[in-house]
């Protein structure tokens, strides 16, 4: 049989199969793939090198085929979502709202040793789990922009529209400290963008007008002395995204003293004690998203190390460490007859995945991408109005989108799951909050009205209720 007539036979049967059985071929066409991936054919001009790289094609056209994740559960918002964070120890995601509530929940978790464990393990991998409330206040007076957890998770961070920085307990939801951000040059108030603990002695602060301060959390700090112990300005636009990069192997404290931002069209690099050591050239495209990501084959002057960024047009760009002059790759995520929709966010799917990340499109969708053959291999609709603003993966590998006025909570397709489109809205029928002491009549922030959330659209649901139940997906 020729080479042609083979491929061409194997095709028709795995596609031909392929509708039916998908979730049972799934995990084999993963080990298919890590197979190719780890082989290197020595005849390059070979039939059997040829035959590697069509079967490493079909591969990917079918994990294109795929639901990579299924839905578990939607959470309805009573506003619409601004910001997320993911506890980095714990089941636990926190949510900020244009009304400036922050809402933390805490997810089933699927680990555990005995029969009572196995049987909430079950509940959780089918739906009918418990997602607990733990608290929910109105933290800011305007929007609340942007929450981040301390490394060690026990303080929850908070940002708003008001000025404020705020930061509380991750259990109770009780503040703790209080920082105002510094004020423009007009006395305007500089609204927050993002914020990173970088270490559990720096947190970092990023605003609209494309400041970036640095705080000593050992410092005491109240409302009226409280002042950053650094300010940068690495971009003449916002930030719009903060990645730490991998601390050295000299490193002492295993904490990062490095990072990098993007802002407008660029990017930049900067130090914890020398400032901003460099910032690229002008992408001609604004630069929204970024995540890191090691591990990658090491070949030539590539140390197997590259910041990954998300591009207003649809395109993720490659950026070898070290190397920030310029962009390495591009990866066409998005396309259509306006160049593609922005990539809200990413984040770095567990290891169990691959080398794969999640890219959160304004248009709604969450696309997987698999760097190194740098194919889209799989995606799944978030929201078909909303765009995605938060995305990020829990502690034991569920992954968490949100946008609009939803939080959706998706686990890996698996044979005892539903097909991902049965996910039920539990509405709410009360909006208690015991912690709110101003006026909902108060001006909200619309997320539509934030420059790096251009193409986001809104609509009508009902709020979000304090204890909410996985329902049967079948």
């Amino acid at each position: 049989m020729s080479l042609a007539r083979f491929e061409s036979e194997q095709v028709k049967k795995a596609v031909g199969i392929f509708p039916a059985r998908q979730k049972k071929i799934r995990p084999a066409l993963k080990l298919w793939l890590f197979a190719i991936d780890s082989f290197d054919p020595i005849h390059t001009n070979s039939d059997f090198n040829k035959a590697h790289r069509s079967l490493h094609k079909l591969c990917l056209y079918l994990l294109q085929l795929t639901t990579m994740f299924d839905t578990v559960c939607t959470l309805p918002l009573s506003a619409d979502l601004f910001t997320q964070a993911i506890h980095p120890e714990e089941p636990v995601v926190s949510v900020g709202l244009a009304s400036g509530h922050v809402q933390t929940f805490r997810l089933p978790s699927l680990e555990g040793g005995g029969d009572e464990d196995a049987t909430l393990n079950s509940s959780a991998r089918t739906g009918k789990g418990h997602i607990d409330t733990m608290w929910r206040t109105r933290r800011h007076k305007g929007s609340c922009r942007t929450l981040g957890f301390g490394t060690d998770g026990k303080t929850l961070y908070s940002a708003g529209t008001d000025g404020m920085v705020k930061a509380a307990s991750s259990e109770t939801g009780q503040v703790q400290n209080k920082i105002v951000i510094p004020l423009e040059k007009n006395g305007s108030v500089d609204a927050p963008t993002m914020i990173h603990a970088l270490s559990p002695q720096t947190l970092l602060l990023g605003t609209d007008s494309s400041a970036l301060h640095l705080y000593d959390l050992r410092i005491p700090y109240s409302k009226v002395s409280a002042r950053p112990e650094q300010s940068h300005h690495p971009h003449d636009d916002y930030i719009s995204s903060l990645t730490p990069l991998p601390a050295s192997e000299t490193s002492t404290s295993g904490f990062s003293k490095q990072w990098v931002t993007t802002g407008g069209t660029t990017l930049a690099v900067t130090d914890l004690r020398r400032g901003v050591l460099v910032r690229s050239e002008n992408q001609e495209e604004e630069l929204v998203s970024s995540a890191f990501m090691g591990g990658l084959p090491s070949s030539g002057t590539s140390r197997g190390e590259k910041l990954i960024v998300g591009g207003a047009s649809g395109i993720i760009t490659l950026w070898e460490k070290g190397a920030w002059d310029d962009q390495d790759e591009r990866i066409y995520v998005d396309r259509n007859s306006d160049g593609g929709d922005s990539i809200e966010t990413i984040s770095v799917a567990p290891d169990y995945l691959g080398k794969v990340v999640a890219a959160g499109l304004s248009n709604g969708k969450v696309k997987f991408v698999r760097i190194g053959p740098n194919q889209v291999v799989s995606e799944v609709v978030h929201d078909e109005i909303d765009g995605v603003v938060g995305l990020g993966f829990d502690v034991e590998g569920r992954m968490v989108s949100g946008g609009g006025q939803t939080v959706k909570v998706w686990h890996e397709a698996e044979d005892n799951v539903g097909d991902g489109s049965g996910d039920e809205d539990m509405m709410d029928d009360s909006d208690d909050d015991k912690d709110s002491v101003d006026s909902d009549a108060e001006r909200r922030e619309d997320p539509k009205d934030r420059k790096k959330r251009k193409k986001s659209k809104s609509k009508d649901r009902s709020g979000g209720q304090h204890v909410m139940a996985f329902h049967d997906l079948d």
